[in-house]
Parts: C-alpha cells; sequence; structure tokens
C-alpha cells in the first residue's frame, strides 16, 4: 500500500499543493491532473523519493519511504518526462543499457521483442536520433515490459506524443499490471481508456 499524508510542496514564494493525501491499494490507478505547473512532476518526484516534501510524509507499507532506501526503489518503476535515451546508441541498444542497470532479466531478442509490441519493428536497430518523438517515446516505454515486477509504476505523461494505437499499447500494459495487483501512478492531459479495477483521478491546482 502506498500512503500520502499532508503532503505540501512550495516553489520558492509559491505553494503548489497543501495537505494532500491518498492512499493506494494494488490493483488501484491513481490518475493526476492539472495545468502545466500545478505540481503533478513535482508530486511524482516526492513519490519517487527524489524531492523531499515540505511536509507530510509518504509510507510504503506503513513505512517511511526515506526510511526504505533501495527496498522502496527494488518496487518502483519511474519513467519521466523526458525519455531518458542516449541518441547515439539504437532502441535495442538503449534498452540493453537501461534495463541492465535495472537487474532486469533482458536479451538483444527479448529487447526486440518489446520495442515491436510498441510498434517499433524495423526500427529497432536505427540510432534513435533519426526517430520521431513518438517513436522515441515508445522506445522508453518498452521498459515497462521488463518491470512487472515492480509494484508501483510512477509514469510522467507516458501517453505524449503518441498515436491512437500507441495510447491503446500502452493502456493495454498498464491495465496488465494493475491486474496483477500493481499500483500505477502517471500524469496526463488527454481521456486515456485504461481499464483499472479501482481508478481514482485527483486534479491539482484547484
Amino acid at each position: 500500500m502506498l500512503v500520502a499524508n499532508g503532503l505540501e510542496c512550495l516553489r520558492g514564494e509559491r505553494r503548489l499543493f497543501r495537505d494532500l493525501g491518498f492512499e493506494l491499494e494494488p490493483g488501484m490507478l491513481l490518475e493526476v491532473q492539472g495545468a502545466n505547473g500545478s505540481g503533478k512532476t513535482s508530486l511524482l518526484r516526492m513519490l519517487c523519493g527524489l524531492l523531499a516534501p515540505t511536509a507530510g510524509e509518504i509510507l510504503w507499507n506503513g513505512a517511511d519511504i526515506g526510511s526504505l532506501g533501495e527496498a522502496y526503489r527494488g518496487e518502483l518503476a519511474y519513467l519521466g518526462h523526458q525519455n531518458a535515451i542516449k541518441d547515439d546508441l539504437t532502441a535495442v541498444e538503449n534498452l540493453l543499457v537501461s534495463e541492465t542497470l535495472a537487474e532486469a532479466a533482458v536479451t538483444r531478442a527479448s529487447a526486440r521483442e518489446a520495442l515491436a509490441r510498441l510498434g517499433l519493428r524495423g526500427h529497432e536497430e536505427l540510432p534513435t536520433r533519426v526517430l520521431s518523438q513518438g517513436q522515441k517515446r515508445r522506445a522508453a516505454l518498452a521498459r515497462l515490459l521488463f518491470r512487472e515486477r515492480c509494484r508501483l509504476w510512477v509514469l510522467d505523461e507516458p501517453f505524449v506524443a503518441l498515436d491512437a494505437q500507441a495510447v491503446r499499447d500502452v493502456a493495454g500494459i498498464i491495465a496488465g499490471q494493475l491486474g496483477g495487483g500493481g499500483i500505477v501512478i502517471f500524469t496526463t492531459h488527454q481521456e486515456v481508456p485504461v481499464e483499472a479495477p479501482r481508478r481514482v483521478a485527483l486534479r491539482l491546482g484547484r
């Protein structure tokens, strides 16, 4: 279970949010909405332990995430707004590097299969600098296919730059993770057809 209690976020003199709380159990999807600058990315970074809240606490199975260290990070799959891929490497090479560092079981064959599933068949061995923004996003999202063991997925705008088919593909991957008892949190500016046992919407900036 992931629990947030009384979270507050300040940026300079500006308060983005305060007294923010929620509880997420296995199989639950939290969809974070809000205009640019409302604190969506800051909230996600807090949930990943990358940004300390001004006030409040974040608990994973009853323990503060700051005290859990690697034990918490091993449960977490985080995909930021940036794709975090190297333009000089191919899509396959990027996937091999990222998943090897994440200690995921990945081979060149499984990397090619994952990329094909995300609609990149025929583009797997091209330098990612020649790919479109949507194709680069799909190459980054292919990492999720190797993170099923992670019980918490935190995704910042996973559907940005994707065409309709890619949106459906990624929505299906997320639905599969939820069906397996995972918890998924994502930010979005659009309606996304994700099937979820339990879905909660949180709108920042009100």
